[in-house]
């Protein structure tokens, strides 16, 4: 066992009495050292619940034979992080977490590892970290947080607390009502409720088969919660008693299934960013193109928020992603899981509970799955949309540039009633190097949709989107801004197509006038110049590459 290396030999008897000193008795130096990495903090309502279930992963660790260790990780939540300058550090912490994951299990020679996590970049770097170590592990997401109640109305976060924003700004609701909503949005633990990135990568790393059968859509509430983290305790024993490393299961075919459940369900515009990052901790270069072949043949065959009907919760008693994949069951390779079933065999088992809320690929809600890949003079290496959260009335859209180079001034524009219908939005400058840290912008999506402007005006940017987005919304444009692409050279009053349908993205401009333009641009200064965010903006690669950190 790579834990020999701490634990056996003359040399390492200084070693073996720290080891001790942590209560540890001779037999147990023989066992297999299993860390628990947890995210667990009192910052992030997905997670304030996570000291139960590293209590349910240590019982099963010890069930299986193995000696369980738990550390930290960061943990930033996107939702209270949104619209400021904190989601600078969002997307940067996920390359962080899984540097400290490298570095606690290669300096502590652990021979297994569970990942107990929940939110938005916090799960993908836990996955890169695990692929990068190519060790015996296992993801534990720890559940969906159920939905709030107003009345009998069922509420959800983005719908009824961002979207609120945009609705009262119209007087749509009054502030007694808008009070209401934000106190009982979230009625307690668990990732936000709705199809958003936090839910959409437990549901990939599900389908990838770094995590226990049912394991993402069940409830973070909910007994059964437990009994998979006690399960995934024991089971990661196995793992490394068998040698089941996770690059044994993160194999190419088993990105291609994960990427298919994705497209299926609509999720998160941000798996574009995550999966390719994590495929190349383990060794799989992805183009973004992919993600496009595989959408246009999966049927979209769920209508969960932002975009559609249910909830999370609706999927859990649905049968969850393994009832997903009885659906797509000929279409998926049959790929190894940590669970030692294989994927045809976790799907042929599953059972669909209701045929409304997972429909057959033949009543699916759109013939396409939910990502599009666009490309054009404005996003020469392509831009990524929801389509399966676009109205079908905004598929294709010509409008007028309105131009703003912060999402501060766009907000403030937004709020203020100085966006018009045919506009198109165009925020730049909120790349990976320009933002730095490519922020997520739920905040102006969700006011253009309170505002009933989502089928009326689109919004372009070379930053991302939250999950929880809907509308006709252009996210990760690149090249970015920051390093000269197109979007760059774009003025107000440009006219703009964006043209879902036949994946096109053109800027109505000569050549002869952007090169011109191009003549007189030069980048803005930086707006980080120290810390983290400096470093992180100097090494971080375009988002169409994920957004990764060069490694030099």
């Amino acid at each position: 066992m790579r834990s020999d290396t701490i634990t056996k030999g003359l040399e390492r008897v200084p070693a073996r009495a720290l080891l001790y000193a942590t209560g540890l008795s001779r037999e147990d130096l023989g066992k297999p050292f299993i860390g628990i990495a947890s995210s667990f903090t009192d910052l992030i309502p997905g997670h304030v619940h996570m000291r139960s279930l590293e209590r349910a992963i240590e019982k099963g660790i010890h069930a299986g034979g193995g000696i369980s260790f738990i550390f930290g990780v960061p943990g930033i939540c996107d939702g209270i992080a949104m619209g400021h300058d904190g989601m600078r550090y969002s997307l940067a912490s996920r390359d962080l977490i899984a540097d400290i994951i490298e570095c606690v299990v290669s300096a502590h020679c652990l021979d297994g590892l569970i990942m107990l996590t929940n939110c938005d970049k916090i799960t993908p770097g836990m996955l890169m970290g695990i692929a990068r170590l190519d060790i015996p592990g296992i993801v534990v997401t720890a559940g969906p947080m159920i939905s709030g109640r107003y009345g009998k109305q069922k509420l959800s976060l983005v719908k009824d607390t961002f979207e609120a924003v945009g609705r009262r700004r119209r007087g749509e609701i009054n502030d007694n009502e808008l009070s209401c909503l934000e106190m009982d949005a979230c009625p307690g633990p668990g990732s936000c409720q709705g199809l958003y990135t936090a839910n959409t990568m437990a549901c990939v790393s599900e389908a990838l088969g770094m995590s226990l059968p049912r394991c993402a859509a069940s409830l973070a509430i909910s007994s059964e919660k437990e009994r998979i983290a006690y399960k995934s305790g024991q089971q990661v024993v196995g793992l490394v008693r068998n040698g089941v490393t996770a690059r044994k299961i993160m194999i190419q075919k088993a990105f291609e299934n994960a990427i298919m459940v994705d497209m299926a369900l609509g999720g998160s515009t941000n798996s574009c960013l995550h999966i390719p990052a994590i495929a190349k901790e383990a060794g799989i270069e992805m183009d973004l193109k992919l993600f496009d072949t595989i959408s246009a043949r999966t049927p979209h065959i769920t209508s969960l928020q932002p975009g559609g009907e249910y909830l999370l919760e609706d999927l859990y008693y649905a049968g969850g992603i393994p009832a997903v994949m009885k659906r797509l069951y000929n279409d998926l390779h049959d790929c190894s899981t940590v669970s030692g079933l294989s994927i045809k065999e976790i799907a042929k088992a599953a059972e669909i509970c209701d045929g409304d809320i997972i429909q057959t690929k033949e009543k699916a809600y759109h013939k396409e799955g939910g990502i599009a890949i666009l490309y054009g003079n404005l996003a020469p290496d392509g831009a990524v949309v929801k389509q399966s959260a676009v109205s079908e009335k905004m598929m294709r859209f010509r409008g007028t540039a309105k131009v703003f180079d912060s999402e501060e001034v766009a907000m403030k524009a937004i709020m203020g009633s100085q966006i018009s219908k045919g506009t198109v939005v165009v925020i730049r400058y909120e790349g990976p190097r320009g933002g730095p840290g490519m922020r997520e912008m739920l905040a102006p999506t969700a006011a253009l949709v309170g505002m009933g402007l989502d089928e009326s005006v689109a919004l372009i940017t070379d930053g991302r989107f939250s999950g929880g987005t809907q509308g006709p919304c252009i996210g990760h444009v690149s090249p970015e801004a920051m390093i000269g692409g197109p979007i760059a050279l774009v003025e107000d009053g440009d006219e703009i197509t964006i043209d879902i349908p036949n994946r096109k993205l053109d800027l109505h401009v000569t050549e002869a006038v952007l090169a011109q333009r191009k003549t007189r641009w030069a980048p803005p200064k930086p707006r980080i110049t120290r810390g983290l965010l400096a470093r992180y903006a100097k090494c971080v690669t375009s988002a169409d590459k994920g957004a990764v950190l060069m490694a030099d």
